[in-house]
This record gives C-alpha cells, sequence and structure tokens, in this order.
C-alpha cells in the first residue's frame, strides 16, 4: 500500500530563480522580449502572493470549468487488461476524467490563469499557439469570457486535421491564422505567435499553452496545471485510503503530465511515467525528443529536441496533433536526467489501439493525446500486483479526432 512518504530533498523548489531545471529551461528570447518576459515574472509572482488572484482562480474553475474532475475507476478495462495478465497481475486502472472540463481537455486550466495575470497586466491584445486546437479552443474561450480579441496561430497541417476545433474557434470570436512556413505543424505556430509577440510588445500577452518557452512558462503553466494533480491526490485519499502505485500521462510539450506529476514528485514510493508519441517507430518518423532526441536550445529554453547533426531542428510525427511536436517541457527533461520520472513511447498503432480498447470498454472517447497513455497503461498493467493501482490522465475527448481515427482505421463516416 503505497502511503505518503516524502522524499529528503524535494523535487518541488525547481526552477532556480533564473528559470533553470538543472541544465535545462532559462530564457533565450530576443532582446526586444526580455522587458516583459522579466515584467511577466513580476506579475506573476505579485499573483502568487494575492489571496484574491488565487480566489477568482478556484472560482472560475469550480464555477466556469466545472472542477473537481471526476476520478474514476475503469472497472471494465480492468479486467480487460487482465485477461492477457499472468496469474496475481493486472493493477486497478483508475483515471483522472480532464476531459469532462468545460471545452474538452486540460488546457482549459492554464488558460484561465493567465488571462487573469494578462487582465492583471492591462494587456488588451491575446495571442496563442496550437496543434490539436485545444489550446486554441480554450484560449478563445477565455478571451470570449473576458471580452478580449484572440488571435490564435495553427500550422495549415493541423487545420486540415482538426476542422472541428477550428470552427469552434471561430464560433468563439478568435482569429485563425495559417501557418505556411516548416511542416505546418505546432512548432511552425509557436514560431509565428513568437514573431507576432515581439512586433506587438506594448498590448499583447501571449498565452503558452504547454509547460515550454522562457522563463517564467514552464513554472507559470504547471503551477495552473498542478490542480490535476492536488485534487487527485486529495481523491485518491479520500476513496481509496492510499496514493496510487503508478502516474501515467502522455506527453508532447508535457503541460497535463507535469500538472499530474508535480503534487507527487517528493512522494518516493509513487513511480510516474510519460509517454510519448513513436510514430511509426523510433527508427522512423516520431515525435519522442526524450527517447530520440538531444539536448538543444528552441522557443526561449533549453531542453531535448528532434535535431540533425548540425543542430537544425527536424520534423516530428504522431498521428496525435496534440503530440507532434521537436521538444519537450525543461521540467521534463530534467525529471528525466535526475530519474525521477520515466519515459517511455507509444506509436500511432498502438495508441489507435488504446483508443477503441477505451470505447469499447468504458464507453468513453478519448482524444488521441491519452490514447497513447491508455497504451502505455494496459502495456504496465499487467506486470503489477492486481491491488496496486494505476492512475492516467485523461487529459482530452475524442471529439476532435474522430475524423483523423477513421482515416487511419480506413473507415468511411
Amino acid at each position: 500500500m503505497t502511503k505518503p512518504n516524502p522524499t529528503p530533498n524535494s523535487f518541488k523548489n525547481m526552477p532556480d530563480e533564473h528559470g533553470h531545471f538543472g541544465q535545462f529551461g532559462g530564457r533565450y528570447v530576443a532582446e526586444t522580449l526580455m522587458p516583459l518576459i522579466l515584467d511577466l515574472e513580476k506579475h506573476y509572482r505579485a499573483a502568487q502572493a494575492d489571496p484574491a488572484f488565487q480566489a477568482e482562480f478556484d472560482d472560475l474553475l469550480e464555477h466556469y470549468v466545472g472542477r473537481p474532475s471526476p476520478l474514476y475507476y475503469a472497472e471494465r478495462l480492468t479486467e480487460d487488461v487482465r485477461k492477457d495478465a499472468p496469474d496475481g497481475k493486472g493493477a486497478q486502472i483508475w483515471f483522472k476524467r480532464d476531459e469532462l472540463n468545460h471545452t474538452g481537455a486540460h488546457k482549459i486550466n492554464n488558460c484561465i490563469g493567465q488571462i487573469l495575470l494578462a487582465k492583471r497586466m492591462g494587456k488588451t491584445r491575446i495571442i496563442a499557439e496550437t496543434g490539436a486546437g485545444q489550446h486554441g479552443v480554450a484560449t478563445a474561450t477565455v478571451c470570449a469570457r473576458f471580452g478580449l480579441p484572440c488571435f490564435v496561430y495553427m500550422g495549415s497541417k493541423d487545420i486540415e486535421r482538426q476542422k472541428p476545433n477550428l470552427f469552434r474557434m471561430k464560433l468563439l470570436g478568435a482569429e485563425v491564422i495559417p501557418c505556411e512556413s516548416g511542416t505546418g505543424t505546432l512548432k511552425d505556430a509557436m514560431n509565428d505567435a513568437l514573431r507576432d509577440w515581439v512586433a506587438n510588445v506594448d498590448d499583447t500577452f501571449y498565452i503558452i499553452g504547454t509547460a515550454a518557452g522562457p522563463h517564467p512558462y514552464p513554472e507559470l503553466v504547471r503551477d495552473f496545471q498542478s490542480v490535476i494533480g492536488k485534487e487527485a491526490r486529495e481523491q485518491m485519499m479520500a476513496r481509496t485510503g492510499r496514493l496510487p502505485d503508478m502516474l501515467v500521462a502522455a506527453i508532447g510539450g508535457g503541460s497535463n503530465a507535469i500538472g499530474l506529476f508535480h503534487p507527487f514528485l517528493d512522494d518516493a514510493d509513487v513511480k510516474m511515467l510519460g509517454v510519448e508519441a513513436a510514430g511509426e517507430g523510433l527508427d522512423k518518423r516520431h515525435a519522442a525528443s526524450l527517447s530520440g532526441g538531444a539536448r538543444g536550445t528552441l522557443h526561449g529554453n533549453k531542453t531535448h529536441l528532434l535535431q540533425d547533426e548540425d543542430g537544425q531542428i527536424t520534423e516530428a510525427h504522431s498521428v496525435s496533433a496534440g503530440l507532434d511536436y521537436p521538444g519537450i517541457g525543461p521540467e521534463h527533461s530534467w525529471l528525466k536526467q535526475s530519474g525521477r520520472v520515466d519515459y517511455t513511447s507509444v506509436t500511432d498503432d498502438e495508441a489507435l489501439e488504446g483508443f477503441q480498447q477505451l470505447c469499447r470498454t468504458e464507453g468513453i472517447i478519448p482524444a488521441l493525446e491519452p490514447s497513447h497513455a491508455i497504451a502505455a497503461v494496459a502495456r504496465e498493467a499487467v506486470k503489477m500486483d492486481r491491488d496496486q493501482i494505476i492512475l492516467a490522465n485523461l487529459c482530452g475527448r475524442g471529439d476532435k479526432d474522430i475524423f483523423t481515427v477513421a482515416e487511419a482505421l480506413g473507415t468511411e463516416i
């Protein structure tokens, strides 16, 4: 039984004052942006110390987003996995159901926090980048709620495969700006958003969607998303009287994973597993920067990246638009290096099987991002004892992905 058991040295005191998680992180930005980054950090520190800010954040999460999200025991999935497990094996599978949030994913948690910071700083124009479209939808949602103009940069490739979310953003009043450069995916959308920010520093606030970018973004996104792990910890103790034995979450940039992991980092007996997108395989096209990348600098921070021998960023691939990014948040790079969190990868085909398995066993249609986590959960559960618990974050629902899945499975809609 896993009771709370803190480690002697806290993992929660990172990053340092310069935004570094060990050798990762930092703020590598254009000179024009540095004053704005420093001003953002100043206002964030003030917000952290302001009970009124936290109270407004909590109120919106409860009454607008619909938190706390449920903690759910996936009984039929557990039994399905146990059919292939050795005697006495097959851990209990639980989900933190963040796909039930308003807008259908975890992204709204962070967007609520950042829009409140934008208001605090007196910014009147909001920009964002998006891949799968969920962050774009969440940003457009909070902009509509607070009456601010919203401009979302989205790769042309992602626009084609995420048309439902494109339409949702437009319904919410956002202007979606196609990015034709590079591979037309999330990396390119973030490049264009940063260029916009440099050109419009006075009135513009950039709501970054993942736990990456220049300091303080990896920290503040993590802190806003940590509501996931805080709730899960309380709910698990209330439901079972113990902590889970393993946490599992899919990783693109890494915000849903760090949101689940962070409140448990000092519990030495709780194992953690981040799941990258192996695409067609680690020897082919993939998006697994920790498994198949090297250290480098992109989008204002030092982390693990997919790159060639000359340090040029290479194309990432995943069936999931939200995981199709050639880097990862710097805290994940540090947690891998420190050994506190393990990281694995799941192929497109395995993720599609995880997607179908959850549909047919639990009546839940997941997004393709957490489908990677589901596949890893099934793989890990058969190695664990039946009285052990795996808790995975179901970070998004699959409405946006049904056309992609149908095409991948050769099914007509």
